[in-house]
C-alpha cells in the first residue's frame, strides 16, 4: 500500500491519534517546567523543593496508571479519549486557580496522570490495536502530535509568558482541550476494529504464537530487562528538561536562548520518527530496541561539554533522534512479544513505570543540585549509563525474537 494511499484510506483514525498525542502536551514535562520559575517564585520553593513537589505528583500518577491503563482494553478510544482529555482541562483549571503549596502534588498528579499517563496512552493503544501490518508507520504518525505540541507549545507559551500571567495560560491551555473534544468524537464516530494487509489472529500474536495477559507478560525476564532501557529516556529526558532554567543559569544563557533551540530537535525528532516507523515495518521493533539509544546518550554529552547554545543544539537534535525511537518502539515491542489482545494493560504497566521514572528524575537532579551538583555535571554519568543498557539487552532481545512465531 503507497503511503499516501495509507493516510487517505486512514486519515480519521490517524488524526484521531496524532491529536490526543498533541492534547498530551498539556501533562508533559516540556510544558509543565516553562512555568517553573513561575511556580517556585509563587509558592516559595527551591529547585529541590519543586522536584520532590513534582515526583510525588508524577509518582502517584504512576502507581494509578497501573490499573487505569487496561480501561484502554474494555472501553472505545472515542468514549475514553473523551473523557481523559476533559480530565486534562479540569487540571488545566486547577493549576490555574491552586493558590495552596499543598494542593500542588494533587494538581501535579492530575495533570501527569491524565496528559502524560492517559491521553498518550489511548492515543498509542488505538495504533498499535487498530493496526497490524503498518503498525509502526501508524503510530510514527500518530507521534506527530507529540512533536507538534514540543516544536510549538514552549516556544509560544515562553513568549505570550511576557504579556500575559502564567495563570492565564493555563486557563488557555483548558480551552484548548475542551474545543478539541467535538474533533476528537467527530474523526472516531466510526470507531474500527484492528486492521491491516495480514489481519488473521496469529499475525498479531507475540513469543510462542501466544496473546500474553499482563500477568503471564510480567512473568517474562525479557520485560524487565527491557523496562531500564525503555525508562532512560523519560527519566533523564524529564530531569533534564525539568531543570531547564538552572541549566541555562549554570551555562549563561537566556532562557529564550535555550528553548529557541526546541524547533531543531523537534524537527530531528519529527524526522526520527518516520524513519523509525518505516524501519519498524522493515525490520521489526525488537531488532531497532538496543541501538535506538545511543544518539540520545552522546546528546547527553553534548550537553555536558556545551560551551555555547549551538553545542547545545546538537545534543538537542540527537536527543530528537532517539525520540523517535522512543515515539515509536516501546508499544510495537509490548505488541511484537506479547501481541494485541491485552496490549493495553501491558503498554499502562510500562507507562506507569516509566512515568515513574519521570517522576524520580526530576526529584533525584533537583537534590543533586540543591547539594552543589550542577546538573551539567550530572549528565556524564548518565551517558555512560545509557550506553551500558545498551549492550546489556543485546543477547536478551535476541533470545527473545527467536521465540517469535513470525521472523522479525
Amino acid at each position: 500500500m503507497s503511503f499516501v494511499r495509507f493516510l487517505r484510506e486512514n486519515a480519521p483514525f490517524l488524526l484521531a491519534g496524532t491529536l490526543l498525542s498533541f492534547l498530551s502536551s498539556f501533562g508533559q514535562t516540556f510544558f509543565i517546567s516553562i512555568f517553573g520559575g513561575e511556580i517556585r517564585a509563587e509558592f516559595g520553593l527551591s529547585d529541590g523543593e519543586w522536584g520532590w513537589i513534582y515526583t510525588a505528583g508524577t509518582g502517584g500518577s504512576a502507581f494509578v496508571m497501573l490499573f487505569a491503563g487496561g480501561l484502554t482494553d474494555r472501553f472505545r478510544a472515542r468514549s475514553l479519549g473523551a473523557v481523559v482529555v476533559l480530565s486534562l482541562a479540569l487540571f488545566c483549571v486547577a493549576m490555574s486557580l491552586n493558590s495552596y503549596v499543598l494542593l500542588l502534588p494533587l494538581v501535579i498528579f492530575g495533570l501527569r496522570f491524565f496528559g502524560q499517563g492517559m491521553t498518550s496512552t489511548v492515543s498509542v493503544v488505538a495504533m498499535a490495536r487498530w493496526f497490524v501490518a503498518t503498525r509502526g508507520r501508524a503510530i510514527a504518525i500518530a507521534a506527530l502530535g507529540f512533536s507538534l505540541g514540543e516544536a510549538v507549545l514552549p516556544l509560544t507559551f515562553v513568549w505570550l509568558k511576557h504579556f500575559v500571567d502564567w495563570r492565564t495560560l493555563w486557563l488557555v491551555a483548558a480551552v484548548v482541550c475542551v474545543l478539541s473534544v467535538p474533533l476528537l468524537l467527530r474523526l472516531l464516530r466510526l470507531e474500527r476494529q484492528p486492521a491491516g494487509e495480514h489481519d488473521d489472529d496469529a499475525s498479531a500474536a507475540g513469543i510462542d504464537n501466544r496473546h500474553w495477559t499482563r500477568r503471564q507478560a510480567l512473568g517474562l525476564p525479557i520485560f524487565w530487562l527491557l523496562m531500564p532501557l525503555i525508562m532512560m529516556t523519560p527519566a533523564l529526558n524529564t530531569a533534564f528538561w525539568f531543570h531547564q532554567v538552572h541549566f541555562a543559569g549554570v551555562k549563561g544563557w537566556d532562557h529564550i536562548s535555550l528553548v529557541a533551540i526546541l524547533p531543531l530537535g523537534t524537527l530531528s525528532l519529527v524526522l526520527s520518527t518516520q524513519l523509525f516507523g518505516w524501519a519498524l515495518d522493515k525490520w521489526g521493533a525488537t531488532r531497532l530496541l538496543p541501538v535506538y539509544l545511543v544518539p540520545f546518550a552522546l546528546g547527553l554529552l553534548a550537553h555536558w561539554w556545551a560551551g555555547s547554545v549551538w553545542v547545545s543544539a546538537v545534543g538537542v537534535v540527537l536527543m530528537g533522534i532517539s525520540g523517535g525511537g522512543q515515539s515509536t518502539l516501546p508499544a510495537a515491542c509490548w505488541a511484537e512479544f506479547f501481541g494485541t489482545r491485552h496490549i493495553g494493560a501491558i503498554k499502562s504497566t510500562a507507562v506507569s513505570m516509566m512515568v515513574l521514572a519521570s517522576a524520580v528524575g526530576p526529584g533525584v537532579t533537583g537534590a543533586l543540585i540543591d547539594a552543589g551538583v550542577a546538573l551539567p555535571d550530572q549528565l556524564l554519568f548518565s551517558s555512560l549509563m545509557v550506553l551500558g543498557l545498551c549492550l546489556a539487552v543485546v543477547l536478551p532481545v535476541r533470545n527473545a525474537r527467536a521465540r517469535l512465531s513470525v521472523a522479525l
